[in-house]
């Protein structure tokens, strides 16, 4: 860890510091959406803020589990960029613009063939821009999949990973457990609406492996990515996708500089998410610090209008004030 971030007194709890940011919401910024319509007849959203000439650096940020542009984190990052004077895009997952996509396959933790598609989509209309990323819990551990499997290839200049479940059996193990279980059954509650909406709208190809009746009996992650998750998307089951979604082997083949940060006392997490120094390669940062819950971080402020830790932190790594 070579960065110390130190909560406020009234915010060194785990929940304080994972749900207040959902409370306390700052304003969206003006955005305009594209969407990219993909080979396989299902699309995918990109929120734009600014317009940017060929040439200027480009942040993609990349929301976690049933997040979108407007999720606290990525309206936080829309305003530091815009501030900074950086053009940003928000490529959402399918499903998480607020339009149903039209499979029968959704996203999940391992899917960086999408995020690919949007990368490229970037380097042919702006070939001399630097692609910079942040990923956000799911997207981060997506991010960092990506560093780690496209190695030099890879599109981004740099990138940050925040809060990412990089040992996915390891968290959904987590969530089963304690307070955990509140993140876990308020998740939950929403992939099963999304999944029974499209149990009632028709959809092209694939069509959905589980009824509305079984749908209703799935109550944990392990056993809803077992039985929806893993079949819609090429996985024989829950432990194939766990093993082959989860990013922490990928970090060492990693040849882009890449940020990881987590909180030690995530909700969401155990230490085996963690990477140790072995496990990383050299163009690999790592910060691990004692507090910051769930893609929480704050710094100071006033519970009613709480300061934040990461946005200038991500900006002065990938703009390399301060890496």
């Amino acid at each position: 860890m070579n960065k110390q971030f130190t909560p406020p007194w009234w915010a060194n709890n785990p929940h304080i510091q994972t749900i207040l940011p959902l409370l306390f919401k700052v304003a969206r910024p003006t955005t305009f959406r594209q969407r990219q319509e993909l080979d396989d007849g299902d699309f995918i959203d990109l929120d734009w803020l600014g317009s940017p000439q060929n040439g200027d650096p480009i942040m993609v940020i990349i929301h976690g589990l049933e997040g979108s542009a407007d999720s606290h984190y990525a309206r936080r990052m829309l305003l530091a960029s815009k501030a900074a004077k950086l053009c940003a895009v928000v490529h959402h997952h399918r499903g998480c613009s607020g339009e149903p996509n039209r499979l029968a396959r959704s996203y999940h933790s391992g899917d960086t063939q999408d995020l690919h598609h949007t990368l490229q989509q970037l380097k042919h209309y702006y070939p001399e821009s630097p692609l910079f990323a942040v990923g956000y819990s799911l997207g981060g551990n997506v991010l960092a999949k990506y560093q780690g499997e496209f190695q030099d290839k890879s599109l981004i200049d740099r990138a940050v990973v925040i809060s990412a479940p990089l040992q996915l059996a390891a968290c959904a193990e987590k969530l089963e457990h304690g307070f955990s279980k509140v993140y876990q059954n308020f998740l939950l509650k929403k992939l099963r609406k999304k999944m029974r909406l499209k149990l009632k709208t028709p959809i092209i190809g694939k069509q959905m492996p589980i009824s509305r009746w079984q749908l209703r009996k799935l109550r944990t992650f392990e056993a809803f990515d077992d039985k929806v998750t893993a079949p819609l998307h090429g996985f024989t089951g829950v432990a194939d996708y766990y093993q082959k979604a989860s990013a922490l082997p990928y970090l060492k083949k990693v040849c882009k500089p890449t940020l990881v940060i987590h909180a030690m006392d995530d909700p969401f997490m155990t230490a085996a998410v963690m990477p140790q120094e072995h496990e990383m390669s050299a163009n690999v940062s790592y910060e691990a610090h004692e507090f910051g819950g769930h893609v929480g971080f704050i710094a100071g402020g006033f519970p009613w209008k709480p300061r934040f830790y990461l946005e200038p932190r991500v900006l002065s790594f990938l703009l390399q004030s301060n890496p």
